[in-house]
């Protein structure tokens, strides 16, 4: 059975950071597109950033580049966030996701969830300006 467990959300200063973790069992991690998604009271989940099995292939939303850095630690199962300058705008519940898809597109590229997405249960980051 799949089970991802995030940790690392806090409440933060605006400009702060976080690191967020994601630690996976019930899968090899590094045969799985792995990602980080987030929702906010009143909002669709929404995709913030998404790593290929090699770290190859890598997304971010708009809102975050410059700012987040995801990586993997496949020998460890282990997925991170790294989180900086960090805005009030991104407070929400952190889901850690398996299997998920980053595809190119002639104008850029998008990630995804799959019906067959696993997700974890979620780590609240909180921001406060």
């Amino acid at each position: 059975q799949v089970k991802l467990v995030e940790s690392g959300g806090d409440l933060v200063q605006a400009g702060g950071s976080l690191r967020l973790t994601c630690t996976a069992s019930g899968l090899s991690s590094g045969n799985h597109t792995m990602g980080w998604f987030r929702q906010s009271p009143g909002n669709e989940r929404e995709v913030v950033s998404c790593i290929g099995r090699s770290s190859v292939s890598i997304y971010y939303t708009d809102s975050v580049l410059g700012r987040f850095t995801i990586s993997r630690d496949n020998a460890k199962n282990t997925l991170y966030l790294q989180m900086n300058s960090l805005e009030p705008d991104d407070a929400a519940m952190y889901y850690c996701a398996a299997d998920v898809s980053i595809y190119d597109l002639g104008w850029g590229r998008k990630c995804s969830s799959l019906t067959k997405t696993n997700w974890g249960q979620g780590t609240q980051v909180t921001v406060s300006s």
